[in-house]
């Protein structure tokens, strides 16, 4: 068993050393939980995308449809939250006599980018603090290793014999703060990637969809004092 376990190296670090080592134990936990919870977002927004998908290109009712996302009680998220944006406003707007059907469907267009900003807002949100910690925790940690070192050096100085054993402890303490550093980053920097990317995706799908969704309501908008809106 090694003289000195990794405990006794962390309570004997230096102060200063000490508190880095908190700051980076306190980043991966928090980098951890928004990993564990952005996962949990983007796949309910996917799926819940997906299944919204499949009913609007189903053939259904475009009134039957919003009326049951409206009325279902519970928040809208991922397209559904642009198509109810998007038919809600057209269902104002095409009351409005004075209005032509390319005014009206700009109106449903901004409806519908707001909602897509938001969701865009809700998907990314905590998304710059793993990049962050991904960015900066190594050099924190770099920071403790240094101050370490520097102390180890500094008290090897006052010994009149000094020896590895005497100044392997001071270094070791001072690597483990690189390694937490390391620890902390390497995760949110794998993270931060993968969910950057798919919140990219679903933001295309978004804009695919608005632009379908837009040339459905173009043809509505020309006819509705005739029909009712139906895919």
């Amino acid at each position: 068993m090694a003289e000195h376990s990794i405990l006794d190296l962390l309570l004997g670090a230096s102060l200063v050393v000490k508190i880095v080592m908190l700051l980076l134990m306190f980043a991966s936990v928090a980098s951890w939980a928004i990993i564990v919870n952005k996962s949990r977002l983007i796949r309910t927004s996917r799926e819940i995308s997906d299944e919204f998908e499949t009913s609007f290109w189903s053939g259904s009712d475009l009134t039957t449809l919003y009326q049951r996302i409206s009325g279902s009680g519970r928040a809208t998220k991922g397209m559904e939250a642009i198509f109810a944006a998007g038919f809600g406003e057209f269902t104002r707007l095409r009351g409005e006599p004075d209005l032509g059907s390319a005014e009206i469907v700009e109106g449903c267009q901004r409806a519908m980018r707001v909602s897509q900003a938001k969701e865009i807002d809700r998907l990314e949100h905590n998304l710059a603090t793993l990049a962050t910690v991904g960015s900066t925790s190594p050099y924190v940690g770099l920071f403790g290793t240094v101050w370490g070192i520097m102390n180890a050096f500094i008290g090897l100085g006052a010994i009149k014999n000094p020896t590895l054993a005497v100044v392997a402890p001071g270094i070791s303490e001072a690597l483990i703060a690189t390694a937490m550093g390391l620890f902390a980053a390497i995760p949110s920097v794998i993270a931060y990637n993968r969910y950057a990317d798919q919140v990219d995706r679903l933001e295309s799908r978004f804009d695919t969809f608005m632009e379908e969704f837009s040339s459905i309501l173009q043809r509505y908008a020309q006819q509705r004092k005739t029909a009712t809106p139906a895919q």
